[in-house]
């Protein structure tokens, strides 16, 4: 179909003031305040969204092509160890129970937590309109030495470590754009996940 005179080719068909492409996004010189406004709660609802999807696209992959799926994942470019947090997530959630008027960070706060916990959790998160920040800090303030009613699956623990290695696990968690603390309980997660299932297929194939 030929191009419009005065659109540029790929812009949105109604404003033609923002063009999306793979290495940034061109805006109009004249864009307005209420223009710009509106692609960033685009944006950050795709960018939302696509960490659901992602984790939902690994967890078929897993569940359909146990012997390939990290091929595929290969061939797509893409970095195992944050799709398996991603996955993670989406396999603590199934989709009835996933809010859209939440965050999928959300829902990562709260994913270690038992079912009813996470419920509960989620309900405050929505009813009081919290950030994730709040949520995470009113799960923290339970947590606290002396509270009545304890939240996580386990007590904290303390463990030395390098301060290097702090950082680049700092660095990590950064780039997979979830808070250290949950990026290390879903990367440790995942690792255990991980040695069970060899475990678990060697005993199968030694049966």
């Amino acid at each position: 179909m030929p191009t419009q005179p005065g659109r540029r080719p790929g812009t949105d068909g109604r404003r033609g003031d923002v063009l999306t492409t793979r290495v940034g996004l061109q805006m109009a010189p004249n864009l307005s305040f209420e223009a710009w406004q509106r692609a960033g709660g685009q944006l950050a609802g795709v960018i939302d969204s696509s960490s659901w999807w992602l984790g939902d696209w690994l967890v078929y992959g897993k569940d359909h092509y146990a012997d390939r799926y990290q091929l595929g994942i290969r061939t797509a470019g893409l970095k195992y160890q944050t799709l398996r947090n991603y996955a993670w997530v989406s396999r603590r959630f199934d989709m009835s129970r996933r809010r859209s008027g939440l965050t999928f960070q959300h829902h990562a706060e709260v994913a270690s937590l038992p079912l009813d916990k996470q419920e509960t959790w989620l309900d405050e998160a929505e009813k009081k309109r919290w950030t994730t920040k709040q949520l995470r800090n009113a799960i923290r303030a339970l947590d606290e030495p002396g509270s009545a009613e304890p939240t996580r699956l386990d007590p904290p623990r303390q463990l030395a470590l390098p301060g290097s290695r702090i950082a680049r696990w700092h660095k990590a968690a950064e780039h997979s754009g979830i808070d250290f603390d949950r990026w290390v309980l879903v990367t440790l997660d995942s690792a255990a996940g991980q040695v069970l299932e060899r475990d678990d297929e060697i005993a199968a194939l030694s049966a």
